[in-house]
Order: structure tokens, then C-alpha cells, then sequence
């Protein structure tokens, strides 16, 4: 599953532009699958034979896209002025390396540098609208022969182990959950299962709106990566949850509240089987599980999440162990969906 989740992370996949994760997909599940296709707006549906028939399978799913940048203009200087695609704090832009485009042009986000700004200048995080990406060229007529207003990037890939069983890369979320759900794919499974990877899950979970619509499930278990805010300066009232102490169960978030028979389940399943686990403790964020309560007839949802630093960063950071977590409680989930 690590080797997976290195491989999905490394590809490009902005929302809207999933098309070289999904293929890579595909490729990792079709020979372990009774049935699989692609909707009409990118979604990638698998169901999976079970040792055991159901007429209400659960439904896993996870997200493909990453957060990521649009090109707004080009300016006669060849700089390339972009705006973001997906929530990403302007303080993690500055200074990185983006690849933009099916061609993987190499780009460097770029501001004025602190020797030209002004004493009042100096400190403040710069809007979007003041940076720009240089991509090595002197004119406008240039840079056009590489790019085009509408092309789109992400942070470069850079995909690292480091420290006592850490990780750090762009796209953790939601690459992550695509790897549990892959891995599952290719177990035997108790009973039948349905298996979602969804898109556009950064601009407003829209993948998953007509996912629910189209699979109308029972019980959707969303697996995701959440933040965890155990760094320097934040209150423990406030981290959310905490890397390296397992799997996340949340209670309620953002947008979702939780379905309270399923959390207790997962519980009860996490602490007979000495699996750690966490229970956010803010209410913050979202994911699809909004959308696959709320859409259709509704369905009942739980997330299962591995907690992740910086999330939305070139460099978010998780721990192996979390991720190990993550997926032997999924495993369990799926293999106790009767009792749900």
C-alpha cells in the first residue's frame, strides 16, 4: 500500500484533471474487479465479488484530485499569473517548484523579493494576485509557446520518507485513501463491495454528488486525510488530532454529522482489535461524506482518516503507522457490514 500511495502521489491530478490518476487506477484494480467503469463527469466505480451477497453493499470512497493553481494571464515579461484551484494558504505558495500541464512544465513561484518591498510590505503573507510563476522565459510570445491561460499545476512531485516513519508529499490528500481502496480491491472480501474514487472532491465534492445519485448507498465509510495540528504554537484544545496517534474517527465536521451507530461500530471494532484511533476533536474541514448525506435518498457516513500536517502543502507530512492504521480498520469495517 506505501509503494502505491508513493506512485498515486507523484502523478499529476488537479480537480477536473484526474485523468492520469484514474488511469493508474484502473490499471492497479481491473483484473480484481466483477464490474468497473467511468461516469460522466470522471467518477471511477468498482464493485468487488464478496465471499458473501448483500443487497446493501457498503460503498467506500476516496478522492483522486489534488489541490492546485489555474493560469489567469501572461504577462509581456513571460511571468504567468495564476489563481488556486482547491483552499490552499497563501503562506505555502511562495518559493515552490510547480509542474504545469500535460507536459509537466517545470515552474517557480515567485513574488518581490524582500529587498524591494517596503518596511510595511515586509512580514505580510502576499496575496495570490502578487505572485506569479516564472518558467524561464523573457517575453509573452515565449512563454505562449509552452502554456496557455487555462493550463493548470500542482506542486511538483516529491514523494520522501524521512525521520522515525515519516512521510512527506504533495497530494497525501487524498492519494492515500485511492491506496486503501485499491488494496482492498484486491483482497478477498467478506461481502460485496463498492468501491468510489471520486472527483473534483476540492472544489466542493461534486464528484460525490453524483456518485451518491447514481449508487444510491446504504452506508458510505469516506477514507480521507484530515489535519492534524500538533506543531509549535497550537493550543491542545486545538490540534484537531495528532500524527503517530492513529486512524481518525470524527464525530462531526464542516459539513457532516456523523452517523452515530456506524462511529460506535468502528470503535468497538478499533479497540477489539488493538487498533489506534483518535476522535477529532474539532469541527472543522469537510470531505465527501457531505455530499453522500445530503444527496438523493442520503446514506449513512463515517470517515476514517489519517491525520496529516500541512495538509494542502507541497510537503504535507503522516506517519506510516496512521496509514497502516487507516487501512486495517477500513478492512474491518467492510468485513463486518452486516452488522452496521
Amino acid at each position: 500500500m506505501l509503494k502505491l500511495t508513493e506512485k498515486l502521489c507523484n502523478l499529476y491530478g488537479p480537480s477536473g484533471l484526474e485523468d492520469e490518476v484514474r488511469n493508474a487506477i484502473i490499471e492497479e484494480i481491473s483484473p480484481y474487479c466483477e464490474k468497473i467503469y467511468t461516469d460522466k463527469v470522471g467518477n471511477l466505480i468498482a464493485y468487488k465479488k464478496g465471499k458473501k451477497s448483500t443487497d446493501k453493499p457498503l460503498l467506500f470512497a476516496a478522492h483522486m484530485d489534488e489541490v492546485g493553481f489555474m493560469l489567469q494571464y501572461i504577462s509581456q515579461d513571460g511571468y504567468l499569473y495564476f489563481d488556486t484551484i482547491g483552499g490552499i494558504d497563501n503562506s505555502v505558495i511562495g518559493g515552490r517548484r510547480l509542474v504545469i500541464g500535460e507536459n509537466k512544465l517545470l515552474g517557480v513561484v515567485a513574488s518581490k523579493a524582500i529587498h524591494l518591498q517596503k518596511p510595511e510590505e515586509r512580514g505580510m503573507c502576499i496575496p495570490i494576485s502578487e505572485m506569479y510563476i516564472d518558467i524561464g522565459c523573457k517575453t509573452k510570445e515565449d512563454a505562449k509557446k509552452h502554456v496557455s491561460v487555462g493550463d493548470c499545476g500542482v506542486f511538483e512531485p516529491n514523494f520522501e520518507e524521512f525521520g522515525d516513519g515519516f512521510i512527506k508529499s504533495k497530494a497525501i490528500d487524498d492519494r492515500f485513501g485511492c491506496a486503501v481502496l485499491c488494496t482492498m480491491i484486491k483482497e478477498e472480501r467478506e461481502y460485496d463491495t463498492m468501491f468510489v474514487f471520486t472527483v473534483c472532491e476540492e472544489v466542493g465534492c461534486r464528484g460525490a454528488q453524483t456518485a451518491a445519485y447514481s449508487l444510491n448507498p446504504e452506508c458510505t465509510v469516506v477514507i480521507e486525510s484530515t489535519t492534524a495540528g500538533d506543531i509549535y504554537g497550537v493550543a491542545a484544545e486545538r490540534r484537531a488530532c495528532k500524527v503517530g496517534d492513529g486512524a481518525v474517527l470524527t464525530v462531526m465536521d464542516g459539513g457532516t454529522v456523523y452517523d452515530k451507530q456506524f462511529l460506535d461500530k468502528a470503535v468497538t471494532l478499533a479497540k477489539e482489535n488493538s487498533i489506534n484511533y483518535q476522535i477529532k476533536n474539532t469541527v472543522a474541514g469537510g470531505n465527501d461524506s457531505r455530499a453522500f448525506q445530503t444527496t438523493a435518498k442520503g446514506s449513512r457516513v463515517l470517515a476514517i482518516s489519517a491525520p496529516v500536517r500541512y495538509i494542502h502543502s507541497a510537503s504535507s507530512v503522516v506517519k506510516k503507522t496512521d496509514l497502516e492504521d487507516v487501512l486495517a480498520l477500513a478492512r474491518l469495517v467492510a468485513d463486518n457490514g452486516k452488522e452496521i
